[in-house]
């Protein structure tokens, strides 16, 4: 056989070699990126999901308890449990406010005709019972203001508890009312505890008002 010939077939199985070579290595390559990139993604999943079961978990001492009607102070009540390491209850009323219920433009509206009639604020709630409450030293109970007081709901669960030798800690939510003199009829309603003066977020506080609040408190 020429010379040339052989030469050429041998430069040509040379190549395929090296081409065949490469290919498999850049498969596993990518390969290898794809699972890295899975087992990346599962691991900030999973660090999720411990951040949100962890909310509100504490050890104890402290307790964020709050009455959301539209999700504002909820999320505000989260973010002070997460910093405080403290447990959270909310307060659910049996039957809840639907956004018909709540819209106090309308003279007719659940709200309305219970702004008007005080005997109608008598909220009654799912649950009035915090498990270990004595275990508490502070409580902080969060409420969305409703023509310059907090909503109606969070009065029955201030009188189904005693909380004497609590320190007690008021906030609220608005767009724009004060806290005004909520706190007040909050603990004239359960004459226990010792309260301190409450605090007014907006529906939407930055982490420096929540982080600036808990240094006035701690």
């Amino acid at each position: 056989m020429n010379r040339k010939i052989v030469y050429g077939l041998f430069a040509v199985l040379i190549i395929a070699v090296v081409a065949v070579l490469g290919y498999s290595i850049l498969s596993n390559n990518n390969e290898s990126d794809n699972v890295n990139n899975n087992t990346t993604n599962n691991n900030s999943t999973t660090d999720e999901n411990i951040i949100d079961d962890n909310i509100g978990s504490g050890t104890g001492k402290t307790l964020v308890v709050y009455y959301s009607a539209t999700g504002n102070t909820r999320g505000v009540a989260k973010k002070l449990a997460e910093n405080l390491n403290a447990d959270t209850f909310e307060i659910v009323p049996s039957n809840p406010y639907t956004d018909d219920d709540l819209d106090w433009n309308d003279d007719n509206s659940r709200v309305s005709k219970e702004h008007d009639d005080e005997s109608l604020r008598d909220v009654e709630l799912e649950s009035t019972t915090v498990p270990n409450f004595d275990t508490y030293d502070t409580v902080l109970i969060g409420y969305p203001i409703w023509w310059g007081i907090a909503a109606w709901p969070v009065n029955s669960f201030v009188e189904a508890n005693d909380f004497t030798g609590k320190t007690v800690i008021p906030f609220c939510t608005s767009s724009s009312s004060g806290i005004g003199n909520s706190a007040d009829i909050l603990e004239d309603l359960t004459k226990t505890g010792t309260w301190q003066e409450g605090i007014r977020f907006g529906t939407n506080p930055s982490d420096d008002d929540i982080n600036d609040f808990i240094d006035s408190i701690s």
